[in-house]
């Protein structure tokens, strides 16, 4: 006796997968001609099977934890700037570039009326003159599919920044699911006068960790905390990371995304 086909046949990866947590949805990978291979060599990281989380569901929680380090920047810079010494002289704005790193990172969303905002609610105050946010998020294919960069900061005109720029990255540690994995230090690149401070953080969804390191800067008009995201780094040892190569992209997007007023 024929038996009738099936009318729901299980696919080559088994049962379909629910939807994922962070607005993301999972897509089944498609066969190959070469079953055993990672989407990045090796095992760990976010170069996982289908199992582990989408690129987009990373993506966003970089975004959330570089966001976080925003809203201390507002905080503390109104806390510093309580005493009775003038304000600077607004000179500088950030803008959201098209591209950065010399072309590497395309503009993937500009985030600065949504995320932006959000994370200064409540921050402002009069120890803050002419606050606006500016939040973006890039994507690249270099070194590695999936690379991404994130900016959140914010211009006007700010007292003591070299106190912000040390705390900025306080925020991005408390985000959730992030852990400092190397301390925040401050860092000059070679040829440069500008120092930033930098870290090595940790990501964990689920069982599943990657590092993630930042840099922020600050000045009297502007101040932002950078964070770079490669398949490479992050199944890096977070002690292995090159944090004078994470500065000196840093200043790029600093030279990139601070303009002239006017």
């Amino acid at each position: 006796m024929t038996m009738p086909p099936s009318q729901h046949p299980p696919g080559p990866y088994g049962a379909p997968q629910p939807p994922q947590p962070y607005g993301g949805q999972y897509h089944a990978p498609q066969p190959s001609s070469h079953p055993h291979q990672q989407p990045y060599p090796g095992q760990g990281a976010w170069g996982q099977p289908p199992l582990g989380p989408p690129r987009r569901n990373r993506t966003g929680m970089v975004v959330g934890i570089v966001v976080g380090s925003l809203v201390v920047f507002g905080s503390v810079v109104s806390a510093v700037a309580s005493g009775g010494r003038g304000f600077p002289e607004a000179k500088y704005r950030l803008t959201v570039p098209k591209t950065v790193v010399d072309g590497t990172y395309a503009l993937a969303q500009d985030l600065s009326d949504t995320e932006g905002e959000q994370a200064l609610k409540g921050s402002r105050d009069a120890g803050i003159r002419d606050p606006k946010p500016v939040v973006a998020q890039y994507s690249s294919d270099v070194p590695g599919p999936g690379s991404a960069l994130v900016m959140a900061g914010m211009y006007g005109r700010f007292k003591d920044p070299e106190g912000a720029r040390r705390k900025m990255l306080a925020g991005a540690e408390d985000a959730e699911g992030a852990s400092v994995a190397v301390p925040a230090r401050d860092v000059t690149p070679a040829g440069s006068d500008i120092t930033v401070s930098c870290e090595v953080l940790t990501m964990k969804k689920g069982s599943v960790k990657s590092t993630l390191p930042m840099c922020a800067w600050a000045d009297e008009n502007t101040g932002a905390s950078v964070a770079v995201f490669t398949p490479e780094i992050a199944r890096q040892q977070p002690g292995a990371v090159d944090l004078a190569r994470i500065a000196e992209i840093t200043l790029k997007v600093r030279a990139e995304s601070r303009l002239p007023l006017g």
